[in-house]
């Protein structure tokens, strides 16, 4: 298996075949992934609730403030580790991640203990869709024209959520999403153009790097 130190192009198994360009490449923000992917904030205040509620329940039994906050001290220290683990899992994440353009397709690699890629002809994308965010990145998911053997837990978080039964592979917390969704769309367009009017659909592959294809 080819690890991601010795990829001959990085995020990609293998070196481009002639004709086929690389477009763009990126790579997903680790703060934004954790936020919306992780739901980090989601989970602080939930803490945050827990505790409160606890302390306020000590004092009310007749403890002093004191007390209610030494007995809320492990908790405390649990959740805070808690988050820590989300927030490690969301950087490692970002950091093993890349997401790749080329004029023919999208290359998702991901991994943090077992690199996988996911190869993504242009002949199985129906569509592709743009979902913006205040801090200017945004997510890109990608409608598959037809069923793929993509596993929805295999490509968590690069997946649209709730998408279960037929999972659809998405570029998620890529900065500036809209220039990369102009960036594409004209891709998919130019394909569609060259492309002959009927054409067999191709497969969704996903394989470990290093893997040849058939």
């Amino acid at each position: 298996m080819r690890e991601h130190g010795t990829e001959p192009v990085r995020g990609l198994p293998e070196p481009l075949p002639p004709g086929e360009r690389l477009l763009w490449q990126g790579v997903p923000w680790g703060r934004a992934l954790a936020r919306r992917a992780l739901h980090v904030r989601t989970a602080a205040l939930y803490f945050g609730a827990l505790l409160t509620w606890g302390a306020a329940s000590a004092i009310a039994g007749g403890a002093t403030a004191a007390a209610a906050a030494r007995s809320g001290l492990l908790p405390a220290l649990l959740a805070l580790c808690a988050l820590g683990l989300l927030a490690l899992y969301a950087w490692l994440t970002a950091r093993t991640t890349v997401y790749t353009i080329t004029s023919s397709r999208v290359v998702i690699r991901f991994g943090i203990a077992l690199p996988v890629t996911v190869n993504l002809p242009f002949a199985i994308v129906a569509a592709a869709g743009l979902r913006t965010y205040a801090d200017g990145t945004g997510d890109i998911p990608l409608t598959l024209a037809v069923p793929a053997r993509l596993a929805w837990p295999v490509l968590w978080p690069h997946v649209r959520p709730w998408r279960l039964t037929r999972p659809e592979p998405m570029l998620r917390a890529v900065p500036e999403a809209a220039r990369v969704a102009q960036i594409l769309g004209r891709a998919l367009a130019a394909a569609a153009e060259q492309s002959p009017q009927v054409a067999p659909p191709v497969p969704a592959e996903v394989r470990a790097p290093g893997a040849v294809a058939a």
